[in-house]
């Protein structure tokens, strides 16, 4: 997930929420400001309970609602409108959310498309997390040229390219902004594109750079903030610093008690050291805000684990219904399920073919290679293998693949060496 824009300007949350807690009916909004709340004389007036950042967001897009309703031909009131959206998908996991700040985007563009580029970000962005990686990337190429010397416009579009597996040109454009230290919108894709490239221990380092930049901004919304904890966590957890990625959960956590994808994380690192309780109750957790895919897979592994195949069955089951309710691409969770249960298809090892014709990252074809292994065409499994590999990219997975596929082949030697790395950085893995 990468990180979002900030949040709405500080004049426009302040105005709203003070013009919300005074009751006063939304009039006008002059420079920022909030017309001053009637005067009350009474002395023991029981305190207005603070809102809080979902339910500020939830008012504000119930505000610009009504603004677009009643002048649909705007594009500010759109572009911020698709922002709020896109926000709030990213904390409740609601794909709905998405598609509403694409539908938002597009009409803000329609409505004025020059000077305008605050909505065609907000388009790229919501496109990028629909997986509609061509149409984004197109928006985000159009951008870039619009504003060349945006070192956040570049960072989106470089994000971009590298979700496609388009990493010559990604490099070139992470490069050139490689000593940007300042940027919310460009250090945490930096490092991305580090743990991408092999370098954990700089993705590291830029991780927890962002992490204190985005503690040190009071206007940093909760989610967002354990969202980087979340990152800080996930780049521990593929160096096989098990410790370090459950402390950075635990303080994502604690930042926003409630956030599905902390939860998650928590889940699979108890199931990566067997702690099959813990999974259950995290994942558990989990599904009870967000019914996630990964984590309905993570609940039908750990009850496997504990001897229950009824609900094992029953979790494998939802997750084949929730992934089969969702629009856009299928989900490489669910293949890599169906792959590692035995259930390997025709029609499966076509459709992850098939993306691989537009999205040739890393791991679109580890997944490849994984289908192929499961047909036992180890060769080309082993071919398609070298390209997950070619970036250099330290992950425990695509060592684990590449030693089963050259055990398969009968290359003990670069079996046993990959097989090493893998549980070195995953000691679970079988």
């Amino acid at each position: 997930m990468s990180y979002s824009t900030p949040r709405r300007s500080c004049r426009w949350t302040n105005a709203i929420r003070q013009m919300l807690l005074a009751g006063v009916a939304v009039m006008e909004l002059a420079c920022g400001r909030a017309a001053p709340a009637p005067h009350d004389s009474r002395t023991n007036a029981a305190p207005v309970p603070a809102l809080s950042d979902a339910e500020v967001r939830d008012r504000d897009i119930e505000f610009y609602t009504a603004r677009v309703e009643r002048d649909p031909t705007g594009g500010m009131d759109l572009a911020r409108l698709g922002a709020l959206y896109l926000e709030r998908s990213r904390d409740t996991g609601d794909w709905r959310d998405a598609t509403r700040a694409e539908d938002a985007a597009r009409r803000s563009l329609r409505n004025r498309l020059a000077h305008n580029d605050a909505a065609a970000q907000v388009l790229a962005s919501a496109l990028l997390s629909q997986h509609k990686f061509d149409d984004a990337l197109d928006v985000a190429r159009g951008l870039r040229d619009r504003n060349p010397s945006s070192a956040p416009i570049r960072a989106q579009l470089a994000e971009v390219q590298m979700e496609l597996g388009m990493y010559d040109s990604a490099r070139v454009a992470f490069d050139s902004l490689a000593d940007d230290r300042t940027s919310l919108s460009v250090v945490p894709r930096l490092a991305r594109w580090a743990e991408i490239e092999g370098r954990p221990d700089d993705a590291r380092r830029l991780m927890r750079h962002a992490l204190a930049m985005a503690r040190r901004d009071p206007r940093t919304p909760r989610e967002q903030l354990a969202w980087f904890w979340l990152r800080v966590g996930d780049i521990e957890l593929r160096a096989g610093r098990f410790r370090g990625a459950d402390s950075a959960y635990r303080s994502g956590l604690a930042v926003h008690p409630s956030d599905y994808r902390v939860l998650t994380a928590l889940a699979r690192l108890s199931a990566n050291e067997r702690r099959w309780d813990d999974a259950i109750g995290f994942a558990n957790d989990a599904i009870a805000q967000v019914l996630d895919p990964a984590t309905l897979g993570i609940l039908s592994e750990a009850y496997a684990a504990t001897g229950d195949a009824v609900k094992s069955r029953e979790y494998a089951h939802a997750l084949d219904v929730s992934v089969r309710g969702q629009p856009g691409d299928y989900h490489r969770a669910w293949s890599l399920f169906l792959l590692d249960h035995g259930r390997p298809s025709a029609a499966l090892h076509r459709r992850i073919r098939d993306e691989l014709k537009t999205r040739r990252d890393v791991y679109g074809y580890d997944l490849y290679a994984w289908s192929l292994y499961k047909q036992r065409r180890y060769a080309d499994a082993r071919r398609a293998m070298s390209l997950a590999l070619q970036q250099g990219t330290q992950d425990a997975q695509l060592f684990f693949h590449a030693g089963k596929i050259a055990l398969a082949l009968g290359d003990s030697t670069t079996a046993e060496q990959q097989l090493a790395r893998a549980r070195a950085l995953n000691p679970s893995l079988q």
